[in-house]
């Protein structure tokens, strides 16, 4: 009985409760313990609620805290580089999806991205004595549980545990989420929210969202848009057991503009990524969908295939694609214009020497020339900057 029914007795149709659930306390436990605390602590977790979580992923997943870390925020630092530990785009979708374990492991044991990464995690007794020194004990100790509470079939509720991470997190997040998707800010890394509700993986499914905004404890961006990590957060902080540190920035525009100040020019900066889509959507687009009406049936095929060109930073573009939005520029002077002023606008939150006195000039120099450039919705949008103003305290 103990060997076929588990300690309770219960039926076989027990695992396919217990496996689910036991799998999405481990996700739960990743996304908000090891990601958004951990990593990029734009949460901070109380210790219950750590110890409880840590405990989890000692018994389900095995991995050490820090090597956790390191590998992702190693990831975030070295995005679609040769040294990003899991990309996609430089490993091909294939290896990622099916060997994404393998390369977590294998940048994991380098000491050099452990020590350069790792730096600020959990570092009690219990960390140094039993999660990171016994890593195998717990995953062990979680099969002889699933024995004990489900008989035989708790060996394939192990099982299932132990590669549900690897294939969720490794293969569909590092792998999907940098390959297919839709994009809502047009970060400098390929990023994509790989769907719109993130239940299965609580949350890290708005891949592009976290990627826009690491440090944000709040994956979801639009209102259609659902994190699942996020009402736990919201639950935990109401019990007490979480703070809420950071969350992706609103813009907020008056709408009478005084004029440009500093700290104007800081609150586009902080915005930047809000700033740049709706200088995609309010600025590029219309302007391409004008010169595409009007274009000669030659160029409306051209102009046709140019959004995604006009709107991915360059760096993501291969050869073809680059020379492809070449040539569309060449056909197009008013395309011309906003793609430059998009490139220079860019360029002020890039260039991290400038003084504020040179910052400032700069962007009163662009908003004047934008204002003068004789397209209408760049003017609109130049004025509508002017507007920003920093969040009150």
């Amino acid at each position: 009985m103990l060997f076929t029914h588990g300690l309770f007795g219960l039926p076989f149709w027990a695992a396919f409760i217990v496996a689910p659930v036991f799998i999405h306390f481990t996700i739960v436990s990743v996304t908000l313990f090891l990601h958004r605390d951990q990593t990029h602590r734009g949460l901070e977790l109380r210790p219950a609620a750590r110890q409880a979580m840590r405990f989890w992923l000692w018994l389900t997943t095995g991995m050490i805290t820090c090597e956790w870390v390191a590998v992702h925020r190693k990831h975030h630092a070295h995005c679609e580089t040769q040294d990003d530990p899991h990309s996609p785009r430089v490993k091909g979708l294939l290896k990622v999806l099916l060997e994404g374990a393998e390369l977590y492991r294998a940048e994991a044991g380098n000491p050099e991205t452990v020590e350069k990464y790792g730096r600020g995690t959990v570092d009690d007794w219990m960390e140094r004595h039993l999660y990171s020194r016994h890593s195998k004990l717990g995953v062990g100790l979680m099969l002889v549980i699933d024995v004990l509470l489900l008989g035989l079939p708790g060996i394939t509720v192990w099982a299932v545990q132990m590669i549900a991470i690897p294939v969720l997190a490794a293969g569909v997040v590092n792998g999907v989420g940098h390959t297919s998707g839709y994009r809502n800010f047009e970060c400098k890394d390929a990023a994509t929210n790989v769907l719109p509700w993130g239940f299965l993986i609580g949350g890290e499914e708005l891949h592009n969202n976290h990627h826009a905004f690491p440090a944000s404890a709040k994956f979801s961006q639009r209102p259609w848009e659902f994190d699942l990590g996020w009402t736990y957060i919201r639950l935990l902080a109401k019990l007490g057991l979480a703070k809420v540190r950071r969350v992706a920035p609103e813009p907020v525009i008056q709408p009478r503009r005084g004029p440009v100040s500093l700290d104007t020019v800081q609150a586009v900066i902080v915005n930047r990524m809000h700033v740049l889509r709706d200088y995609i959507h309010d600025v590029i687009r219309p302007a391409l969908e004008t010169e595409k009406q009007n274009a000669s049936a030659t160029n409306r095929g051209l102009f046709a295939r140019a959004r995604r060109l006009l709107s991915r930073d360059e760096t993501l573009l291969d050869a073809r694609s680059r020379a492809r939005l070449q040539e569309t520029l060449a056909h197009s002077a008013t395309l011309r214009t906003v793609y430059d002023f998009r490139q220079r606008l860019q360029a002020l939150w890039e260039n991290t020497t400038l003084s504020n006195d040179n910052l400032l000039q700069q962007f009163k120099e662009w908003c004047a020339q934008a204002e003068n450039a004789r397209i209408a919705v760049l003017r609109e949008f130049a004025q509508r900057l002017r507007g920003y103003t920093l969040q009150p305290a």
